[in-house]
């Protein structure tokens, strides 16, 4: 039996109707509260997800945000670059690659 993903966004108003175009369930404008609410929901319901959060939602304090990042399983969370600067954007994920395997693991 397989089991559907869930795909959310939550971010500006801005950003979350692209995502919305794309099926992407989408929270405009969500703060702390909503993302705990969110994240909640799809740990009691234990199913799958896709969970795109802008860095400025992520760097609110979330002990359950912080929890599902670090045990990782059926809840993928990973951070998109605001609109106003994607150019400049670095995620965590790059952090920690080149961490691991040097500065030029990303380069093309």
């Amino acid at each position: 039996m397989e089991r559907n993903v869930r795909m959310l966004a939550l971010g500006s108003a801005a950003l979350t109707d692209g995502f919305a175009l794309l099926g992407f369930e989408t929270y405009p404008d969500a703060d702390r509260e909503v993302l705990n609410r969110v994240l909640e929901e799809l740990v009691q319901q234990r199913g799958r997800a896709l969970v795109l959060v802008e860095p400025a939602l992520c760097e609110q304090p979330s002990t359950l945000l912080q929890r599902l990042r670090i045990e990782g399983g059926q809840i993928l969370i990973t951070e998109i670059p605001p609109l106003q600067m994607p150019e400049g954007y670095q995620s965590d994920v790059e952090d920690l690659l080149h961490s691991v395997l040097g500065q030029s693991a990303l380069e093309t």
